[in-house]
């Protein structure tokens, strides 16, 4: 999400309005379930289909409020029988040993303005943004520079019911988010990659003047601002890397810059689409920038347009450079395959992370539909990526029923062998929202079905859904669930009342008590002040979607089988455990041995059509009396339908997904002996 709160306006909607005579577009439907529930913060209307949920526990009273942005929940991370929730002021752990009845083990008040968390061992780090926030987490402002925090906190969580604030270590731009890679080297070592929006802090700040001068000292010195991206000392086009020795956390230090955005250039824009903003306060964090500052996301011409056209007014001066992207909003590691997605306001990168300390750029992606290159997610094979859209920053309604299904959603990308990014297909929530429903793509996770590319997203308002990406060219929608909006659409205005007026000028008009008033704005689709709310994340956590709902709590949802999931599919990502989840430290996916594991496959053979009736009912005969058998007798009996299993490739229309069962088959064999 962006740490400022988008207003919208009427030439802002037809700005946007006029993007579609580029591009053949599609719009969500009005006629889903999803559409027309009802209003309510607590006891609102629900929709589901293909889960189902299982808990709601509303958000701690230390946190329980809706005003504006200061209260609202954040991002997961997960460790054990615990989920870290962030909040923009601070953090709660919850106990989730019974899913069914989650149980608050701390609250922890601290201002953040965002709180990302993560988790690793016993430390919780958490972002930290903005210049209200100190280093003692307390509330009241920052009076002296000294005081300010903008960057990671880590805390020690041992006692995950008393957490204790170990450092808080600054970096030049503060943290908007960040991400766990660990070093491949040094199992002692992890490092933090930060995505931090705001500007490079200055050395000191002089107030006053004369006798009444005073100096304020930064708690961090030698960020330096900068247009070059190619400037080893510039502090801006640059991920700050903390280096964190995990036996002496408190020494952990800034130790680099990511420098993966030299040599970029600003990424095209559709028409009527403005300058990208860049997830961050001033909008030119992420965003491409002309030698200085990028217009916001969406807003209309600025940074790089001004300075074209500047240059073409007579006797103009030459244009300053123009760059690309001077930070990501937030970038997913996948240690286990050496690479990182940066999702960076104007591109999507794919990044060589084999040392930490020196990433290598390897491809980057731009879109014209796409407003805010937000978050990603890798196939479990890493031959695909998501990119997210947080088209109108996460506070505006950009799943209505006129809002394009090629912006605010998802965009699907393959990897090739040398490593390319190559575009393919979009996918977006197609239920229609109201205008009083922040809606727009944001975090999730892979469901671990074996065979599949499935995900699971929250869309703010928009609800959870799971989709489908194993073809990147057809994604689907497998499962959702969805609450009506938080507010109810504001009131009608009272129609004008003419009225003479002085000077014999002819009538005028009194529109909420004003002559010659217009009315005073709906903000966002003319709902005035909604409230932000809905999922920020959605991810699976053995077992379990776990969804941070910014304004009411934590949700605890479960699939449920259906004609587009199976038992067995649901079974066999049930066997997937892990002791530690970062979302955005992906890792690898492995199923054991299992039976559900191999019907799985089978199921989607049948789905898809892709292995003659006759013989998949005599491979699900066969592997239900193989389960009847034990020990040496199971695995012959395995062994044997395995090396059929393996003739079949030969007349399916799958023999990619008959190989992978019959590999399954057969490890299911090995465990048996």
């Amino acid at each position: 999400m962006v740490n400022v709160r988008t207003k919208f306006t009427l030439a802002l909607t037809l700005a946007l309005a006029a993007v579609p005579a580029l591009y053949a577009q599609t719009y969500p439907s009005t006629s889903d379930p999803r559409s027309g529930l009802k209003v309510g913060r607590l006891d609102a209307g629900v929709a589901a289909s293909g889960m189902r949920l299982v808990s709601f526990t509303p958000k701690a009273a230390e946190f329980d409020s809706t005003r504006g942005l200061t209260f609202v929940n954040s991002d997961l991370a997960f460790r054990g029988n615990y989920v870290y929730q962030g909040n923009f002021s601070g953090f709660s752990i919850w106990d989730v040993s019974n899913p069914a009845k989650p149980v608050i083990a701390a609250v922890y008040p601290c201002v953040t303005s965002q709180g990302d968390p993560s988790i690793y061992g016993n430390l919780l780090f958490i972002s930290a943004e903005g210049g209200g926030n100190r280093n003692d987490c307390a509330k009241g402002g920052v009076q002296d520079l000294k005081d300010g925090m903008q960057g990671v906190r880590i805390f020690d969580v041992s006692n995950p019911r008393n957490p204790r604030l170990v450092k808080n270590v600054q970096t030049c731009k503060g943290s908007h988010t960040h991400t766990v890679v660990p070093s491949p080297a040094d199992k002692g070592v992890v490092y933090i990659y930060v995505s931090g929006s705001g500007g490079a802090r200055p050395d000191s700040v002089v107030t006053g003047s004369g006798e009444a001068a005073r100096t304020f000292y930064s708690p961090i010195t030698g960020c330096k601002s900068g247009t070059d991206p190619a400037d080893e000392t510039n502090s801006m086009y640059r991920l700050d890397v903390i280096k964190v020795p995990l036996a002496n956390p408190a020494q952990a230090e800034v130790v680099t810059g990511a420098r993966i955005f030299t040599g970029m250039t600003p990424a095209p824009r559709g028409a009527g689409r403005g300058a990208r903003g860049g997830g961050g306060r001033g909008g030119a964090a992420a965003g491409d920038t002309a030698g200085g500052r990028a217009g916001r996301g969406g807003r209309g011409a600025g940074g790089a347009g001004a300075g074209a056209a500047g240059a073409a007014v007579a006797g103009a001066a030459a244009p300053p450079p123009q760059y690309g992207p001077r930070n990501c909003h937030d970038v997913t590691s996948y240690p286990a395959m050496n690479l990182l997605a940066g999702a960076c306001g104007s591109y999507g990168l794919l990044v060589d992370i084999s040392n930490p300390e020196r990433p290598v750029r390897l491809d980057a992606a731009s879109d014209t539909n796409f407003s805010l290159w937000h978050t990603a997610t890798f196939s479990n094979d890493g031959s695909k990526v998501v990119f997210t859209d947080e088209w109108g920053g996460g506070t505006g309604p950009m799943c209505q029923a006129t809002s394009m299904i090629e912006a605010g959603g998802n965009t699907i990308l393959t990897i090739g062998p040398d490593k390319k990014l190559k575009k393919h297909a979009y996918f977006k929530l197609p239920a229609a929202q109201t205008a009083q429903e922040n809606c727009v793509s944001h975090n999730g996770s892979l469901v671990p079905v074996p065979g599949r590319d499935l995900m699971v997203q929250g869309w703010y308002q928009g609800g959870v859904n799971v989709f489908d990406f194993t073809d990147p060219d057809r994604p689907f929608e497998v499962a959702f669930f969805d609450r009506g909006p938080i507010d109810a659409p504001p009131p009608p205005p009272p129609p004008p009342t003419p009225v003479d007026t002085v000077g014999g000028r002819g009538a005028g008009l009194i529109v909420d008590g004003r002559i010659g008033g217009g009315g005073r704005g709906g903000g966002r689709g003319g709902g005035g002040g909604s409230t932000t709310g809905g999922s920020w994340g959605a991810y699976w956590y053995n077992g379990y979607i776990y969804s941070s709902e910014l304004a009411r709590g934590l949700d605890i949802l479960e699939l449920t089988p259906s004609d587009k999931l199976s038992a067995n599919e649901i079974a066999a990502a049930k066997l997937v455990r892990w002791e530690e989840f970062n979302p955005q430290a992906q890792p690898k996916i492995v199923w054991p041995a299992a039976f559900p594991v191999v019907r799985s496959y089978l199921d989607q053979l049948v789905r898809n059509n892709g292995l003659a009736a006759a013989r998949t009912t005599a491979i699900a005969n066969a592997l239900n009396a193989a389960e009847r058998q034990t020990g040496a007798a199971r695995a012959t009996a395995l062994t044997t339908l395995a090396r059929q299993v393996h003739g079949d490739m030969a007349g399916s229309r799958d023999s990619a997904r008959v190989h992978a069962m019959a590999t399954a088959i057969e490890a299911l064999a090995a465990a048996s002996r």
